[in-house]
């Protein structure tokens, strides 16, 4: 008898090692990943301010969590379960749909800029506190979340694609949950530095650096609504030039970005290589997209 329970408490505790080990293997998994979408993570982090931009100081952090709500669906109720089943069955799938999702993004981002152009000098006055056009902004975060996680998730799943099911999904849903909250957390922060600095100023509790806050934040969300839109354009034609090279085989832009960070001694300066190509490729796809969807809806009206 006490032999057998012995044996039993030795199961137990082999057990218990065992899921010890897996888990801290998914942690390093899970770290390994992150680091390996960091350039995503930023450029998802530097767009979406911009949709927070124009609404009331008190609807801020609460348009930024329903936007972190839907970016959590997108990668663990959506982007998940779909990139593991195509994993599994039509890997090949992965690219092509990333490429559609780039081309989306070079369209929203040429779009911006497009609108910028038409109607500089005039003022805006965008009914951003009203319930309807809240709900437009926070969908629209969220389609573009979904592209950006769609990136992030494959990247992801790149570095344990050779891993058991159990592993590839439990690495997912954790590089998801921890760049979501990175995100949307340094977002929030972000958006109330004029808050903080208004606060500090109220309390004397260092007023200078309060007014230097404050009026340094307009600044700052501007700078960051033209790195949103930037990223968008670089991050879709990356995802455009990748699909030219590993689907269709067109691969003289991925030679050019490859001899250039070669030329340049790669590092830094081959990453501002990369992006450069990117974006202008990003830029480019994005014009025609806008004209193709442009004569689309005149043909459409007629």
């Amino acid at each position: 008898m006490a032999g057998g329970l012995l044996a039993l408490l030795d199961d137990v505790a082999l057990i218990a090692r065992t899921a010890a080990a897996s888990t801290d293997d998914v942690a390093a998994m899970t770290v390994k990943t992150s680091a390996k979408a960091a350039g995503v993570v930023i450029d998802d982090a530097a767009v979406t301010p911009q949709y927070v931009q124009d609404v009331t100081p008190a609807r801020e952090l609460p348009m930024i969590w329903r936007i972190a709500k839907g970016s959590l669906r997108n990668k663990l109720l959506i982007i998940l379960p779909i990139a593991l089943i195509l994993n599994a069955i039509a890997p090949w799938a992965l690219v092509p749909i990333l490429m559609l999702g780039g081309a989306y993004l070079c369209f929203e981002g040429a779009e911006k800029i497009l609108h910028k152009i038409a109607h500089r000098g005039e003022e805006e006055h965008a009914a951003a506190e009203a319930p309807q056009s809240e709900d437009q902004l926070v969908s629209s975060a969220i389609r573009t979340d979904m592209i950006l996680s769609a990136e992030i998730m494959i990247i992801s799943l790149d570095e344990v694609k050779n891993e058991p099911l159990w592993m590839e999904a439990a690495v997912l849903a954790s590089v998801g949950v921890f760049i979501t909250l990175v995100v949307y957390g340094a977002v929030a922060l972000l958006v109330k530095v004029d808050d903080i600095g208004l606060g500090m100023i109220k309390r004397d509790n260092a007023p200078g650096f309060g007014r230097v806050l404050v009026k340094a934040m307009p600044y700052v969300l501007s700078a960051i609504g033209i790195i949103g839109t930037v990223a968008m354009l670089w991050v879709g034609g990356h995802l455009i030039i990748r699909g030219l090279d590993e689907v269709i085989g067109l691969h003289g832009i991925h030679h050019l970005i490859v001899a250039g960070q070669e030329a340049v001694g790669g590092g830094a300066a081959g990453w501002f290589v990369e992006t450069g190509i990117s974006l202008i490729v990003g830029l480019i796809a994005g014009f025609i997209v806008v004209g193709i969807v442009a004569l689309a809806t005149k043909a459409m009206k007629r």
